[in-house]
């Protein structure tokens, strides 16, 4: 429990960081804002379209009663929905760090300036920073799959479905989310994402006060175009306090 209080501290503290820089406020947004533009459409669109998708899906159900076939063609189009929010949340993580990497990196080099002890950091080059975050993303995206999809579909299990399956689903994005938010300064000191893995794991309260509160804040329409680099200055924060624990360094100064 301590170390998820922590998480959630490192999150806030991010907010405090970018609040005194608006300059990295907006930097940090611009490629949130276009993230959420691309998205945003698809969400848009698969809504317009949610009719037609469950009917397509459940032809089976074309001679059931009015109302048993009504029923269950809108709990496809809300199971679809919820799926595609849960992997949109996910993309767009993925989507906004790889495509942000100079400027994540611009902003993770000035808070681990200001933290004074960024053991072993090197500068990457842009191009370097989007292959490794497109690719890690992607991995990271699948294995999410493995445990939303079952979880999506034990949502229609009464009692448990209301219950214990919206907390798992928290958790499971949150863990998933906090792995990419430290990306980038795991990147800068050469670790790769099984690397990240298993240092997170020694932490995984820490990873989760981090990615609870950013992927619930998120999956507030349009709120992650400020959530995202709040999120990720957390995660900068995050990785010091699990690479960098010799330091004594107070990140609000």
């Amino acid at each position: 429990m301590r170390d998820f209080l922590t998480g959630v501290r490192l999150f806030g503290q991010g907010l405090g960081i970018l609040l005194r820089s608006p300059r990295l406020l907006l930097i940090g947004a611009l490629p949130a804002v276009l993230t959420t533009l691309l998205l945003l459409s698809g969400m848009i669109a698969l809504a317009y379209h949610i009719d037609e998708l469950a009917a397509s899906i459940s032809p089976f159900a074309d001679d059931w009663a009015q109302g048993w076939r009504t029923a269950l063609r809108l709990a496809v189009g809300v199971a679809l929905f919820a799926a595609a929010l849960v992997i949109g949340l996910l993309t767009f993580s993925a989507l906004t760090l790889a495509i942000g990497g100079p400027f994540y990196e611009l902003i993770a080099e000035q808070v681990e300036d200001r933290l004074g002890n960024a053991a072993g950091a090197v500068e990457l080059p842009w191009w370097k920073l989007l292959g490794m975050g497109l690719r890690d993303g992607v991995v990271l995206v699948l294995r999410s799959l493995v445990f939303t999809i079952p979880l999506l579909v034990a949502g229609f299990i009464p009692v448990v479905g209301q219950t214990v399956v919206p907390v798992a689903l928290a958790l499971v994005t949150a863990w998933f989310l906090a792995l990419e938010l430290v990306a980038v300064s795991f990147y800068r000191r050469g670790m790769n994402l099984t690397q990240r893995r298993e240092v997170l794991r020694t932490r995984r309260g820490l990873a989760l006060g981090l990615g609870l509160p950013a992927s619930l804040l998120c999956a507030v329409p349009l709120a992650a175009i400020v959530v995202m680099p709040v999120a990720f200055v957390g995660g900068v924060l995050v990785a010091h306090e699990t690479l960098d624990t010799d330091t004594d360094t107070d990140p609000a100064t």
